[in-house]
């Protein structure tokens, strides 16, 4: 068959002027991180990224996968947030950021994942991994197997905190974007333990790593990581003006912070990441604006059908559709509808016809899928002799 291909170009002024407003943008958005992604927090289109797919070690963001686990068993109504959870040996020895379980203590699903969120609580992934999946080992095979699931191509995971020993944990920052946006969409009953700024168990207090939380108006998330591998790192989810955006940085390095003590380079690198990811986000909601393309039913287009009761058939999304852009990219977007034409019928209403894309430039392209609005029948026996005597005339009256 034939690919018909149609072009509207809804903006078609693009001046010197504004690429390079454009590559201002991309130099005001340049950061120190080894790798970066910039998200619509509404639709997931990437907007922005530095070295995004490279599977790199994420240190405590991947407490992020542990926790997609227990929301699921929560959402699933297998897990309520009253159940409480036995603390082994095992769990209670674990090193690194802690929650402080106690050995042989039961603790709630809640607190448990205020252990994880806000202390970090490399012992209180322990409890969630041993409970739910039986044993770690089991439950970091539950991990890898969800992972696959979501589409995490880059991730591996061998332990549910991301301590580096044993080595071997790694996703990339892309990963940790679409994990975070699955997140947020997915989970709305549990996403607000994100933005919770403290939390006291067994007498002590501690406070979340993310200050981000208290740096940008707006920031309800998610989550932080530090190793000596992975550098400083952070999940970030930002609203404002009713536009939400997720960011990604991992790799942030700072040898300045070598010369200190331990507790000091914590404090220090704790605020030198979170005023990165500040002022990255800060840039990018100045930079990108959130554009209405399509509304709810709107037809975007027709396709030419053969051998149905009808010629064309209208084409319609399956919901609306927005884009967000560089401000001065929006004059150079275009939107294609492309599909493998004329669409032999009968069509079912709602069958996928083709895709919708739409580029700009400074933007990586996407795709949407397009559906027939209504349904178009075989024309029958009589119908199609009728349209191929139509089709001979048609020739000969051309031809003359």
């Amino acid at each position: 068959m034939r690919r018909f291909r149609f072009l509207t170009l809804l903006f078609i002024a693009f001046t010197a002027a504004s690429i390079w407003s454009a590559t201002s943008a991309e130099a005001a958005l340049a950061t120190a991180a080894e790798h970066a992604i910039l998200m619509d927090g509404d639709s997931g289109q990437v907007l922005w990224s530095k070295d995004a797919f490279t599977a790199t070690p994420p240190a405590s963001m991947s407490k992020l996968m542990t926790l997609e686990l227990l929301f699921h068993e929560l959402k699933d109504g297998r897990v309520k947030l009253t159940d409480t959870f036995p603390v082994s040996e095992n769990a209670w020895k674990t090193q690194g950021s802690k929650m402080f379980v106690e050995l042989g203590s039961r603790i709630s699903v809640e607190n448990l994942i205020r252990g994880i969120i806000i202390d970090s609580g490399n012992d209180a992934c322990v409890v969630v991994a041993e409970s739910l999946g039986g044993t770690e080992d089991a439950f970091i095979d539950m991990m890898n197997q969800r992972a696959k699931k979501l589409g995490l191509d880059n991730s591996h995971f061998v332990n549910p905190n991301g301590l580096p020993d044993p080595p071997g944990q790694l996703m990339s920052v892309a990963d940790l974007g679409k994990l975070a946006f699955h997140l947020i969409h997915d989970y709305p009953d549990y996403y607000h333990f994100f933005s919770e700024r403290s939390f006291v168990w067994h007498n002590i207090p501690q406070q979340n790593r993310d200050a981000v939380l208290d740096l940008l108006p707006g920031t309800d998330g998610l989550k932080t990581g530090h190793t000596d591998a992975a550098g400083y790192g952070i999940v970030v989810s930002t609203v404002q003006n009713g536009q939400r955006l997720i960011l990604v940085l991992n790799g942030l390095r700072y040898p300045q912070l070598d010369k200190m003590d331990a507790a000091a380079q914590d404090w220090h690198g704790v605020k030198l990441r979170a005023e990165e990811a500040a002022r990255v986000m800060s840039v990018a909601f100045r930079e990108f604006r959130h554009y209405q393309l399509f509304k709810q039913n709107d037809v975007v287009g027709s396709a030419v059908v053969w051998q149905g009761t009808s010629d064309t058939v209208p084409l319609t999304l399956a919901g609306p559709l927005a884009v967000t852009l560089q401000v001065d990219s929006r004059p150079g977007m275009k939107v294609a509808l492309t599909y493998n034409g004329p669409v032999q019928a009968p069509i079912a209403k709602g069958q996928q016809i083709g895709v919708l894309k739409v580029t700009a430039p400074d933007t990586p392209e996407f795709t949407v899928p397009v559906y027939a609005a209504n349904a178009v029948p075989s024309a029958g026996l009589f119908g199609r002799i009728f349209l191929g005597i139509r089709a001979l005339i048609s020739g000969r009256n051309a031809a003359q």
